[in-house]
């Protein structure tokens, strides 16, 4: 739809509209209500229904929904031979319509029921139009939802909803004449098709076919962010008294556009959960017990007072942030660590998942985010997916990509499996696991060897190219396909479709960064943006797709080892005389410890004292014997959280946090969009936000100054006056949408596209990085003959400590399979469904064997959500050499049948 305007008459009134817009957008959108059913304003109409017939100046019936306004064009919603059509249609669809309208979910709601009151219809006079046909039993297999077909009108929304939108197709028309239905693959229960429970049918559905099984209505509705993954849907939640009872997407984001996962749906059940910590747990003699807050902070306060004294403070003790608080509780952690005590030894999640992004980007572009926004996906000419399968752990991002789809967009998708959005490609390149560098660095040569990359802007733009030129020449076609397994042709192809299709985008997430050359791989990306100048201008750029819901903002607020909060650095002097001015305190110059350093630290016993919020390295982490153990040698473990995790249970202190729905705040998503969490329900029992407990912890060891914060917002403005990034995200700036730093000031609008003019870098320019290729650090052999990558799966966040509390995602899944080749199960003589061991140089653990051709030969795939798999017992933690990131992405293994 253009901005051009256009004169219509509709019924006599002189309207104006815009080009490309339908005849029912444009008459809804100036108040004129014409009769629909299969329209859903964000599908591609389909003018199944027939009931948004309109007349023409030509006499003419034709389609509101499909039909497009023109300049001069005269429209009548109304006449005798059109109320004819059009009733006769709406009779049809009424007489064998249930009539329970009262008891339906969908009451006052449903677009028949109003279609039966504009027409007047009445029952007396359909007697003659029913028909017989036989009761379709109601499916209620899924969790979430019930499918009454009974109830169905055709009109098609939710076959394309999932079909258009979510590129999944688990349901379609079946069937002829009157016993046409939606059905499934084998008109089996949709809880055996490929369903991803998402429920957008759910909430598209006009009719009461398809209904959520919690009908109950909220008192109240709080606007807030979504807690799950790092795209930073925009959620209402919906309270009755003092529980969260609904969710339901924000029509209005820019970035959700109302959509919603299975989790941002259906998942916050987690947030009155029995099972949540509610008090204090103090461990005497091996177990944990009930304590108040003002025992359980002396007791820590106490504590962590022994190891501020000691000598070597560098290496008495540690934190570790979470990526599921607010940028409040990790801004106040980092600086409890830095100001109380006395080290920079602080770091989060983003170490084991974009530590690469942040090294490479910031060395190669000055920045290490992700350059441009998800709102411009829809728009986008040519999408580049590399080491990431957003419609498991993006959603909501992959219907935007679908969107872009519709719109026309090229799409090249490369992965070592066959995910989802392969299907869909132009281009899939399936290439060897590990192999990530030699593939781009392939793609590069060609663009070069062909002269489609952008010299002009390589020449005023980028340094270091004639660097990159020598180190191309390792990467001859032939070599690059023998070490990636992708034809060579295959790879010029899509080099090519990249090169000439301006702009095009990359997106990538920890197929790219969990690995021991994750940094390189990044590098590799930047290289490949840069050559063909698809950097610094909508729809482009390279964007890391963040995993979790405040990854980036626990990134943003100085949870790292070497820089305070905004990425300020700490070996810089006047950084470091602006926060020792700021706190009032002596600050160490010295940069602290990455997470693997203090796992290392601790098991030699160094390290004294670990404060974990929110994260459960336990089941997070690569080879978690060894992280159980590390943990074990500690003098004192503190765990923040809402659960008693695995972690938790090894803790001498256990604090109860609160969640997203019990406190203020900020989340900073995938594309640096600081938006507004806000407190919907009080916090559960004696549970307190994280910011607090920590600011109390504080003021316990004799630090008032600095933490006598009375509300987050304080905070925030706190964060603020510190952070140039962060200069205009005060609460006041946020309310109505979030704004995506740099954001320097409470009139700046915020940052959507970096790099436009300048490289935040010391020379202004982007930089070139030459490579060579670099293989895993754990290859398969005679005794581990298998690859063993990991990733997520759509039902759960992370180590699933809060979808796992809520049974329907258990339901749905509650266990990680072993994902193996037929060839490969055929050799081994495995069934679908069949125990097995996987067995790796560091533990071994039991899971059921899923035979999909998702994976290639040699591969297989585990995901490392259930506490019961525990599948990082299995993967590597040797480290990427930069960032200490552990190659979660590739390690060897053996599967064996269980006797």
């Amino acid at each position: 739809m253009s901005d051009s305007e256009i004169n219509f008459i509709i019924d006599g009134l002189k309207l104006k509209g815009h080009e490309g817009e339908t005849i029912l957008h444009a008459a809804l959108s100036n108040g004129i209500y014409i009769p629909h059913l299969c329209y859903n304003p964000s599908l591609k109409p389909m003018g199944a229904c027939r009931l948004c017939l309109v007349e023409n100046n030509e006499g003419r019936l034709i389609t509101a929904c499909e039909n497009h306004i023109t300049e001069g064009m005269e429209i009548s919603t109304s006449s005798h031979r059109l109320d004819n059509a059009r009733l006769t249609v709406a009779r049809l669809l009424v007489a064998n319509h249930e009539t329970d309208c009262l008891t339906c979910a969908q009451n006052n709601q449903c677009k028949l029921q109003e279609i039966t009151s504009y027409f007047g219809i009445d029952e007396e006079k359909m007697e003659n139009l029913r028909y017989s046909i036989s009761e379709i039993p109601q499916d209620d297999s899924n969790p979430f939802f019930n499918r009454n077909l009974n109830k169905c009108v055709l009109c098609g929304i939710c076959v394309r909803t999932c079909r258009d939108k979510l590129g999944v197709s688990a349901i379609d028309f079946g069937f002829r004449g009157y016993e046409t239905k939606i059905s499934t693959f084998s008109d089996g229960p949709i809880i055996e098709s490929n369903c991803v429970s998402c429920g957008e049918c759910v909430e598209a559905c006009p009719v009461g076919a398809l209904v959520p099984k919690d009908i109950n209505k909220p008192t109240r509705e709080v606007k807030t962010t979504c807690t799950f993954c790092g795209v930073g849907c925009g959620l209402y939640l919906g309270i009755r008294g003092s529980k969260v009872i609904s969710a339901r997407g924000d029509p209005e984001h820019p970035l959700s556009q109302g959509n919603l996962c299975v989790k941002g749906r259906y998942a916050f059940k987690f947030i009155n959960h029995s099972d949540r910590l509610t008090k204090p747990l103090i461990k005497v003699n091996d177990q944990l017990v009930e304590a108040s807050w003002d025992e359980a902070l002396e007791y820590a306060a106490r504590r962590l007072r022994q190891f501020k004294e000691k000598e070597i403070i560098e290496n008495s003790f540690a934190a570790i942030s979470s990526a599921r608080c607010t940028n409040e509780d990790n801004y106040l952690l980092q600086k409890f660590t830095r100001m109380v005590m006395g080290n920079n030894n602080i770091d989060n999640s983003a170490r084991s998942c974009h530590a690469p992004s942040v090294a490479a980007l910031a060395e190669t572009l000055g920045s290490g985010a992700m350059s441009n926004s998800i709102d411009e996906i829809d728009d986008s000419k040519c999408l580049f997916i590399i080491g990431t399968n957003p419609s498991q752990s993006y959603p909501v991002l992959s219907m935007r990509i679908m969107d872009a789809l519709e719109n026309g967009a090229k799409l090249i998708v490369a992965d070592p499996r066959d995910i989802e959005l392969a299907q869909q490609a132009d281009i899939f390149l399936q290439h060897n696991p590990g192999t990530d560098v030699a593939l781009i660095m392939g793609l590069i040569k060609f663009i070069i060897d062909e002269d489609l990359q952008d010299t002009d802007f390589i020449q005023s733009r980028c340094g270091n190219y004639e660097e990159l030129l020598e180190s191309l020449e390792e990467f001859d076609l032939n070599t690059v396909e023998k070490i990636t397994g992708v034809e060579v042709d295959k790879i010029k192809e899509a080099a090519r479709l990249y090169a000439t299709t301006n702009p095009a985008a990359i997106f990538y997430s920890l197929g790219i960064t969990e690995h021991s050359h994750g940094t390189d791989n990044v590098f590799a990306l930047s290289n490949l943006a840069l050559v063909t100048g698809n950097i610094g201008k909508p729809h482009a750029g390279v964007n890391p797709i963040r995993g979790q819901n405040n990854v980036q903002g626990s990134c943003d607020m100085g949870c790292l080892p070497d820089v305070y909060p905004g990425y300020q650095k700490v070996k810089d002097i006047k950084v470091k005389e602006k926060f020792e001015k700021a706190w009032k305190t002596e600050l160490n110059e010295d940069m602290g410890m990455k997470m693997p350093e203090m796992i290392e630290s601790a098991l030699k016993k160094d390290l004294k004292s670990l404060y974990i919020m929110g994260e459960n390295p336990v089941l997070s982490e690569p080879d978690s014997t060894k992280i159980i153990n590390a943990l074990e040698k500690l003098d004192f473990l503190v765990v923040q959280d809402l659960f008693l995790t695995e972690t938790a249970k090894l803790a001498d202190l256990v604090l109860p946090g609160a969640s997203f729905a019990e406190k203020d705040g900020t989340f900073a998503n995938a594309d640096r969009r600081v938006q507004r969490v806000r407190k919907a329900i009080e916090p559960l029992g004696d549970s307190k936000p994280d910011w607090q407990i920590i600011a109390e912890l504080a003021q316990k060891m004799g630090v008032d100054q600095g933490f006598n914060f009375n509300h987050a917002e304080e905070v925030a403005a706190e964060i603020a006056s510190l952070a140039p990034i962060y200069g205009g995200m005060f609460y006041h700036c946020l309310e109505d949408e979030g704004k995506q730093w740099p954001c320097y000031h409470e009139d700046h609008e915020g940052t959507s596209i970096l790099h436009q003019d300048e490289f935040n870098t010391e020379t202004g320019k982007a930089k070139f990085k030459p490579l060579s290729y670099r293989p895993p650090a754990e290859l398969p052999d005679e005794d581990y003959p298998f690859v063993l990558t990991t990733g997520r799966i759509i039902y759960h966040y992370h180590t699933s400590t809060m979808t796992g509390a809520v049974e329907g995602m258990k339901d749905l899944y509650d266990q990680d399979p072993v994902e193996l080749n037929p060839i490969d199960a055929q050799k081994l003589g495995l069934e679908d469904g069949e125990l097995v061991y996987i067995i790796s140089r560091r533990g071994k653990v039991k899971a059921p064997v899923k035979i999909t051709e998702s994976s290639p030969e040699g591969l297989v795939f585990m995901a490392f959500h259930s506490p019961n798999t525990k599948t990082n017992i299995l993967t590597n933690s040797a480290c990427d050499p930069i960032t200490k990131t552990p190659e979660f992405k590739y390690c060897a293994v053996k599967i064996e049948k269980i006797s």
